[in-house]
């Protein structure tokens, strides 16, 4: 096999690989508060958003340990291990306890980190510049394939149901835990890289994937890899790429947990209600698979950059909030476990909340893997901490905004996003129209990026 054919098959495992434990992973974020609910009548009083936020907090915290974790014991281990931890987490729905289900929302979240620094860093060290958008495409695609297959699992099993039992909770929950653990076990597929650098050209990708060597040697790259993570953090270009990665981790909890959770509760859609979750995740799905492939794939026959991709994210998801702000209640997000009769200024249409779900995944997979994309491409040499940073700013507006989603109304929920939205997208393009300068300067094609 070719050293490209190899890095190819790399990222596709790598997809796989996210896709089997995000089918597990997501599906169960979609359904978590809608099953607690139906559990709080019992000995369990946990809450999925509070859950959530934990795991964002943490995440985000540990954004700061995991490019030395990941050059300690490298990448590929490092997705294993997570991997068991994601596995574990989903586990404990099966026969839940409060004290249990935050533990393990605790240690998820340090894996969540140390899984993504990791990612990051085996997307970059199997591209280059020419390939980073095709990659990020093909690699987000895959990810995102996962909220098609679970969710439409959910669609059927749970039709026509308006509560959900013990017995269904257990079925979806053993099957959901098979499923993360074939995705774990599949990371053991991809085959290291070797070093192409030239002698004496330093590259942090390379370094945390190299052989393993001495104690002290380690270290070395841990604390290496830390102060990395520090100095980048106040670059320009992060700085501004961090308020559009806010943007993608206030829109990350809304599509994931917030508004399954909304739809789940409109009971004018009847017995249709807890089944729509699994079909509005289908549809959000549908809307990342499209926005992977054809800007991803398809990134090659770009000739205008990054820029218009984001514009179209941020076009498409305002249209999105301004129709689920029409067609869904406000007390939507925050009713109790009967659900809410209110109406917005509509009635609530379930056509309208499906085209929304496709609209929040097509707008989130423009933001994505452009995201993914620039900073595969401004960071090649320091991947891991760039990555973790980008991971670090994601989980903890994540984290914030899952806390918030417990007491704010929706009209307040969809209007910070906007705000953050807008000014994620303009400083997006100031980072962009610079990177392109900077590429042009060089002599090189700006529509290779």
């Amino acid at each position: 096999m070719s050293p490209e054919a190899k890095k190819l098959f790399n990222i596709i495992i790598l997809g796989v690989s996210f896709m089997f434990i995000f089918t597990a992973f997501q599906t169960c974020g979609n359904i978590a508060q809608t099953v607690i609910t139906n559990l709080n009548s019992t000995d369990f009083h946990g809450s999925g958003y509070t859950s959530m936020s934990i795991i964002y907090g943490v995440f985000s915290a540990s954004n700061l340990i995991s490019p030395s974790v990941v050059a300690i014991v490298g990448p590929q281990l490092s997705m294993v291990v997570s991997g068991v931890f994601y596995s574990l987490y989903i586990a404990v729905f099966i026969q839940p306890a409060t004290w249990t289900f935050y533990t393990a929302s605790v240690f998820i979240g340090i894996a969540a980190a140390v899984l993504w620094t990791a990612q990051g860093n085996c997307l970059t060290v199997n591209s280059d510049e020419n390939t980073i958008g095709r990659n990020s495409g093909v690699f987000w695609a895959l990810l995102q394939s996962s909220l098609f297959f679970g969710n439409l699992y959910i669609y059927f099993a749970w039709q026509g149901k308006t509560h959900i039992s013990e017995s269904d909770r257990r079925t979806v929950f053993i099957a959901l835990t098979v499923i993360s653990l074939v995705g774990t076990v599949l990371f053991f597929l991809i085959r290291k890289q070797e070093d192409t650098k030239a002698p004496g050209e330093e590259d942090s990708a390379n370094e945390i994937l190299g052989d393993s060597s001495s104690a002290e040697s380690k270290v070395t790259r841990a604390v290496a890899a830390f102060k990395k993570s520090i100095k980048l953090s106040f670059t320009k270009e992060i700085l501004l790429l961090s308020v559009t990665t806010a943007y993608t981790g206030l829109e990350l909890t809304f599509f994931s947990g917030v508004y399954g959770t909304c739809i789940g509760a409109v009971n004018r859609f009847g017995t249709e209600e807890k089944s729509l979750i699994g079909l509005s995740g289908i549809f959000i799905g549908v809307g990342e698979i499209l926005g992977g492939g054809i800007f991803g794939l398809l990134s090659k026959n770009n000739r205008f950059g990054r820029n218009p991709v984001v514009m179209l994210g941020i076009v498409v998801h305002f249209i999105a909030f301004y129709l689920i702000f029409f067609n869904m209640p406000n007390d939507a997000p925050i009713a109790p476990m009967e659900g809410t009769d209110d109406v917005a200024y509509m009635i609530p249409s379930k056509e309208v909340a499906i085209f929304c779900s496709f609209l929040l995944g097509l707008g989130d997979s423009c933001f994505n893997t452009q995201l993914l994309s620039i900073l595969g491409f401004l960071y090649s040499e320091d991947s891991a901490p760039a990555f973790a940073i980008f991971k670090f700013v994601q989980s903890i507006c994540a984290a914030v905004a899952y806390f918030y989603s417990n007491y704010f109304l929706l009209q307040w929920q969809l209007l910070i996003m906007v705000i953050v939205g807008f000014f994620g997208t303009i400083t997006f393009f100031a980072v962009e129209w610079e990177a392109a300068a900077a590429l042009v300067a060089h002599g090189s094609d700006y529509s290779s990026i």
